[in-house]
């Protein structure tokens, strides 16, 4: 889609950020935040805008010196299918290739947008630094149905 930007995130973005990971948590797709948590990891987002307004998100969470997650990937509804989602991670993955990470990983429901985009399934467990930092305290530990998926990007 054209007229769509992708940059980092501001904090006068944190709400609408908020407002739209927290509508797909709220269908049980995603893991909710809260304002204050986006606010403080506020430089780890990048946003999709469409005239001004916030129409996706994704951030991005560091766990080695070569691995990082992309994470609260959401596009809103009404801009689903129209390549934003598809934007947001090829500028997640080359602002991650420029910080020197070669090994890029989701957990995700949406299994064939992150095949299109070359990533691959793998076990959870080959992060358990995500399990350890991550995953304890989630709800679903003991029966999460997420995939797990990475790409190698250097």
């Amino acid at each position: 889609m054209e007229n769509v930007t992708v940059r980092f995130a501001k904090l006068t973005e944190a709400k609408d950020i908020t407002t739209l990971i927290n509508y797909y948590a709220g269908k049980g797709l995603m893991l909710p935040r809260r304002k204050e948590e986006v606010i403080e990891n506020i430089r780890n987002y990048l946003v999709a805008l469409f005239e001004n307004k916030v129409i996706g998100c994704c951030a991005l969470s560091f766990f080695t010196e070569e691995i990082a997650e992309i994470r609260s990937l959401a596009v809103a509804e009404n801009f689903r299918g129209k390549g934003i989602g598809r934007k947001l991670v090829i500028e997640a993955e080359n602002v991650l290739k420029e910080e020197g990470i070669s090994k890029v990983f989701v957990l995700t429901y949406q299994h064939d947008f992150f095949k299109k985009l070359g990533y691959e399934v793998v076990d959870k467990t080959t992060f358990p630094q995500k399990i350890w930092r991550d995953c304890l305290s989630c709800s679903k530990i003991m029966k999460c149905d997420e995939i797990a998926m990475q790409k190698i990007i250097g």
